[in-house]
């Protein structure tokens, strides 16, 4: 009725004015069209005031309410521009793809190729683009241009070409600490000489020539080539050009004026003070502490310089190249964990800066001659295992029960190793389940019986077959097993369960050795009389009736109010090796530092005599200790 009785009206009023109905329609699409404009306006005012969200609120109503609108394609670019600012490329291609191919202009060309990049779709980015290097954008715009063309190249593995566009990015970015360390990474990763000599040249004058000059003097003292980066190292100081990494040559070049360079009372160490491997980081570092103030006590008092790895190899290997370069350290210890140990390695020998690691991973000592390792290893536990058993004790053949897991394979394999290098011979070697507690087929099979042979052996026998008995001649005991010792690769627990079963299945007063894994109050408690007189070594006994291990730990409880594991012990002896050799009036330098951890021998730590040998690996007395009327005793 209402909206009858507004076209009554309308047409009265028409009628009585005498305006005709086109005219009335030409002046209500002209309405539309300043209502558009004016929506679209007031969008894009929300956007050039910074209030991205009403710009975007603003902008989504116009192009659903206006889609066949002129400006469309405008309010569509100014969508894929807000979600850039954004960082939601992905939401940023949406809005720019629906541009038609015919009305993309360069500008939406540019903003569609740089969403791509940062996508990760780099060949279709590239293609858009390339064929825009050559035109003229905003300076926003040719940021986006340069920033993106370089990524794509850097993916690409193509580094002089990236470092070209972000030399270009250089001049307009918003941060450029960022774009620099990112310029950095490339310089260091993903460049020989022949290309830092290049870019060194490309971009004089500039940061990033500055820092390929760095890593061209670098590199050049790595090879020891001395002319070469000294003459890298004068051009960046003789510049006032800045750059990040200006101190580092400053430090690289006192190497250049003799005995201004290295801090000669400084060690550097590098363990997980935060992360999932903070507790064991701090129970080491309690170990440092203690050595530090036994030694500053008396002598003159040296500095230890604590970097967190977090247990991250890549913090790991800066910290590294941290203390050599900026903190100018005489050596490093540590780190702990396995994978932040090869990575702070690598960077100790880059810099020639002697590292004594705390980790079991095997191939730290082989990075190189700076790089050393005081830890309790496999390896060295089938040493001295091997050694006690044929050396010492005259046996020659063994049998192994181990684990079907890493530890149990590597330490069957190292035994045996180590067995045969002393004439020895491993005649049988069993394996059982990781969470095995019935060991009745291997411990058979060590017999050279069957489990089924064996099932016979145990049924009740038929009255004739008790009396048939009594007329078999009694014949001559055999040993249960043809070897001289049996070697039980595992931990208390697990040995709990199988040395009674050896008993049982008639395999007794054979020699049993085990690994540091047996150093438990457990193993007495659970598998008593059935391991009595055997024999395992560990790197640390809190019993050894040894003077100096007995004051480590007095004045360990005394100062934390608990005994210390081997963790402590081990960073006590690598702190205080490195303490008394840096005291040695000929370790002037690292190399003279180097050749004198190299040189050690038979240091009398609380874990053991110490030597190292020419890979860098530590060569340790370990401790043998025995079970005997139900304790264990150090019998070495």
């Amino acid at each position: 009725m209402k909206r009858f009785l507004l076209r009554l009206l309308l047409l009265v009023s028409i009628i009585i004015t005498g305006i005709p109905a086109g005219s009335f329609a030409l002046d209500q699409t002209a309405a539309q069209r300043v209502e558009t404009e004016e929506n679209f306006a007031a969008a894009e005012t929300a956007y050039r005031n910074g209030d991205l969200s009403l710009a975007l609120s603003r902008f989504r109503s116009f192009v659903l309410r206006h889609h066949n609108s002129a400006l469309a394609p405008n309010a569509y670019t100014y969508l894929g521009r807000i979600f850039l600012r954004q960082k939601r490329y992905a939401d940023a291609l949406l809005y720019l793809e629906r541009v038609s191919p015919a009305e993309r202009s360069a500008e939406v060309r540019l903003l569609i190729g740089y969403s791509l990049i940062m996508s990760g779709e780099n060949e279709q980015g590239l293609a858009l683009l390339q064929p825009l290097v050559n035109l003229t954008f905003s300076p926003a715009d040719q940021q986006y241009l340069f920033e993106a063309l370089a990524l794509a190249h850097q993916r690409q593995e193509e580094p002089l070409r990236a470092l070209y566009f972000y030399h270009l990015a250089l001049a307009g970015t918003k941060d450029r600490q960022a774009l620099l360390q990112t310029v950095h990474k490339i310089l260091v990763d993903q460049s020989d000489k022949s290309l830092l000599t290049e870019a060194a040249f490309m971009f004089n004058g500039d940061p990033i020539g500055q820092d390929a000059r760095l890593q061209l003097a670098r590199k050049s003292l790595a090879d020891r080539d001395q002319q070469q980066a000294l003459q890298q190292l004068q051009l960046i100081l003789a510049s006032d050009v800045s750059f990040p990494w200006r101190n580092e040559a400053a430090q690289l070049m006192d190497r250049f004026s003799q005995g201004s360079w290295l801090q000669h009372d400084a060690i550097g160490v590098l363990l997980p003070m935060s992360g999932r491997y903070a507790p064991f980081g701090k129970l080491v570092k309690r170990g440092i502490e203690l050595a530090l103030q036994l030694h500053n006590g008396n002598k003159l008092p040296l500095r230890v310089i604590y970097r967190d790895t977090e247990g991250d190899p890549a913090k790991a290997r800066e910290s590294a190249a941290t203390l050599a370069n900026e903190e100018r350290v005489m050596a490093i210890l540590g780190p702990l964990t396995g994978s932040a140990s090869i990575a702070a390695a690598a960077s100790a020998q880059k810099n020639e800066t002697p590292l004594l690691a705390l980790s079991q991973r095997a191939t730290i000592p082989g990075v190189g001659p700076y790089i050393f390792r005081n830890s309790l290893t496999s390896r060295l536990q089938a040493q001295a295992l091997a050694r006690y058993a044929i050396l010492q004790k005259g046996l020659h053949s063994f049998g192994i029960l181990a684990p079907d897991n890493r530890l149990g394979r590597e330490m069957a394999e190292l035994f045996s190793e180590e067995v045969l290098k002393l004439g020895g011979l491993v005649i049988d070697e069993q394996t059982y389940p990781e969470d095995a507690n019935d060991f009745r087929a291997q411990i058979l099979h060590l017999m050279g019986k069957s489990a089924e042979h064996k099932k016979d052996d145990y049924r009740q026998k038929t009255e004739k077959e008790l009396l048939d008995d009594l007329f078999v001649p009694d014949q001559p005991d055999y040993p249960a097993t043809t070897f001289d010792a049996l070697f039980l690769p595992d931990y208390a627990d697990r040995v709990s369960l199988i040395a009674p079963q050896l008993a049982f299945y008639g395999i007794e007063g054979l020699p049993l050795l085990g690994i540091n894994g047996w150093n438990s109050p457990d193993l007495l408690r659970l598998a008593g009389r059935y391991v009595e007189g055997a024999v395992f070594v560990d790197g640390f006994f809190l019993d050894s009736p040894y003077p100096f291990v007995k004051d480590f730990i007095d004045l360990y409880v005394e100062t934390y109010g608990e005994e210390p594991s081997i963790l402590e012990a081990q960073a006590f002896d690598s702190a205080n090796i490195l303490f008394t050799l840096l005291d040695k009036p000929e370790v002037t330098d690292r190399s003279s530092f180097r050749q004198a951890i190299a040189n050690l021998k038979n240091y009398p730590g609380v874990t053991g005599a110490t030597s190292f040998d020419f890979t860098g690996e530590a060569d340790k007395v370990l401790f043998q200790l025995q079970i005997k009327d139900g304790r264990i005793i150090q019998i070495n």
